[in-house]
């Protein structure tokens, strides 16, 4: 029965409406092939789409289809349906059997309708209607399914662009989280565990790697990787100038391919084989402007990856190769801790060695008087002779030694200059921010505004603040706060007002175990009497000797279980 245009309105209406009710593209596609179906009568359809991929037609909704119909993929151009999509125009087949184009998948199939989903001027899909009877589709019914086509074709590219805006936004987070663990991670094999791993979560990837330049920027090594086999892990290292992901470095731009299996571009195919590897997008990792390796993701099916997964892939690597930054920085500071603790061990043997020689000078000096004043002297053939000249050649060379050793180990001249020690105080605390950080220690700073400087050598004071900073460390094992607070005071002793001598202060307070009245009164002494359980107990007799050599004064007040305090005096410049 032929229907007026009111009625065809009203019916297209009614169907737009029900197409219109939902966002999820996969319940839109449902409900587009249920509504042509029942407009048009048929006995079944499907609503196929063209995967831009492979440039094959699948089927993504049915309605009446036989079983395992929806996995039958199409060329463009292959069939009725493929011949709508590749000419863009409709096709009415009032019996299927004569048409060479037809494609056997419904045996009960006798006539069909198909017409072009138009999504922007570009023909992204057929609808199919079947029936069941021979010339069961009127002319009027072809137009009613183009006309219906043209609110389908809205539909898909709304529930697309909603479908990419919800993904955008979904990556957008996982990246926002991606970061924040990324960067709450310090050591670099944990980071780029991390990395790996949650960029195969963001993306959905099969596998993830990731590839360093080595020292001769020649190589790209695997560094870590998530989902990877033995195969891939056990791979050597890439050239830069050779291979796919050199390009990536080269070129510091993304690279993706489309099946690595069978690319000539790609270095390891049987590799890619055998881990079941199949699309590729490769990003470059950049730090101030340079390319320092690559992040991969792998796919195990065909996957044209879109321009906002690239877009988030490279904020992943951005974020990275900040974080990785970060952890070699990290372990550059751990590193240099670790130096000048030795630093603070060899000064301490220097101090240890000028000890024990003068101590030994001492007695050598009253053994060579008391030598020289015996006045042996024995006949030429006594062997006595002999045994007193090696007595007194050993005691001048055992003398040449201590004197050696006292030159070595005689402490540097200091080579003063006006230096800030608030500046000085700041870049301590850079360098020992991520030690008291793990120690659960709170690092406080009270510097007084406008500090005059102190004419010093800076190195020197370094040394002697580190010293301090790293003892109240060990003295808070379990966590705790350090306080550093620079002020101007009149000097002990002199007199007050502007005549007066004032004087800096550096005091360096920590809540630790504290200490008692003996190791109070020991704490400045070298190793020969020190009470201290741990390390060489030189640490403060190091910060007394430097303080001391620029005319400074160091005290030291601590109580049992209230911490220690350790106050400097340095003269103004």
């Amino acid at each position: 029965m032929t229907l007026i245009r009111e009625d065809r309105l009203a019916l297209l209406y009614q169907m737009s409406h029900v197409i219109h009710s939902t966002l999820d593209p996969h319940e839109a596609l449902h409900l587009i092939i249920g509504e042509a179906v029942r407009l048009t009568k048929a006995s079944s359809g499907s609503v196929v789409l063209v995967n831009p991929t492979t440039d094959f037609l699948e089927i993504h909704a049915s309605k009446g289809l036989p079983v395992g119909a929806g996995q039958l993929h199409l060329k463009v151009g292959e069939g009725i349906t493929g011949w709508v999509a590749r000419t863009g125009k409709a096709a009415r087949v009032s019996d299927v059997s004569t048409d060479p184009r037809y494609v056997l998948l419904n045996p009960a199939t006798q006539s069909e309708l198909a017409v072009p989903l138009d999504v922007r001027g570009e023909i992204r899909g057929v609808i199919n209607v079947d029936s069941d009877e021979l010339d069961a589709f009127s002319a009027e019914d072809l137009g009613l399914l183009e006309e219906f086509a043209v609110h389908a074709a809205r539909v898909i590219q709304h529930t697309w662009l909603y479908e990419q805006v919800r993904l955008k936004a979904r990556l957008f987070e996982s990246l926002v989280n991606v970061s924040q663990v990324i960067n709450s991670t310090l050591n670099l094999t944990d980071a780029l565990s991390v990395i790996t791993s949650e960029a195969c979560t963001l993306m959905s990837a099969r596998m993830s790697s990731l590839l360093m330049l080595d020292d001769s920027g020649e190589w790209l090594e695997l560094k870590a990787s998530s989902g990877a086999g033995e195969a891939y892990i056990g791979k050597p290292p890439v050239s830069v100038s050779e291979s796919l992901v050199g390009i990536v470095v080269r070129r510091k731009k993304p690279v993706q391919v489309e099946n690595v299996q069978s690319s000539g571009r790609y270095q390891n195919v049987s590799i890619a084989r055998a881990e079941g590897l199949v699309s590729l997008l490769s990003v470059p990792l950049q730090f101030e402007g340079d390319a320092i390796g690559v992040l991969n993701v792998y796919t195990g099916v065909p996957h044209n990856f879109s321009n906002e997964e690239t877009s988030i892939l490279s904020a992943l690597a951005t974020l990275s190769a900040v974080a990785l930054q970060k952890a070699r920085l990290y372990e550059r500071v751990v590193d240099l801790e670790e130096q000048l603790r030795q630093a603070e061990k060899l000064s301490a043997l220097g101090l240890l060695a000028a000890e024990v020689a003068h101590e030994i000078r001492n007695p050598l000096t009253v053994m060579k008087m008391l030598f020289h004043s015996l006045n042996l002297e024995f006949a030429a053939d006594d062997p006595r002779t002999r045994d007193a000249e090696i007595m007194e050649n050993k005691m001048n060379h055992l003398n040449r030694i201590v004197e050696q050793v006292l030159d070595f180990a005689r402490s540097t001249e200091p080579t003063p200059a006006a230096i800030d020690l608030n500046k000085l105080i700041d870049e301590l605390g850079l360098l020992v921010r991520h030690k008291l950080k793990n120690q659960r220690i709170e690092f406080v700073r009270e510097l007084s505004v406008n500090l005059p400087p102190v004419f010093a050598d800076a190195v020197q004071m370094e040394q002697a603040f580190l010293n301090l900073t790293l003892n109240a460390a060990e003295a808070m094992p379990g966590g705790g706060r350090l306080t550093i607070q620079t002020q101007v005071v009149q000097a002990a002793g002199s007199e007050t007002g502007p005549s007066g001598n004032r004087v800096v202060e550096v005091i360096f307070r920590d809540t630790g175990g504290g200490m008692t009245e003996e190791q109070c009164r020991r704490a400045f002494s070298s190793l020969l009497n020190t009470t201290k359980a741990r390390g060489t107990g030189l640490g403060l007799a190091i910060v007394k000797r430097v303080i001391e050599t620029h005319q400074g004064t160091v005290s030291l007040v601590s109580k049992l279980g209230e911490g220690t305090s350790i106050r400097l005096a340095l003269p103004i410049a």
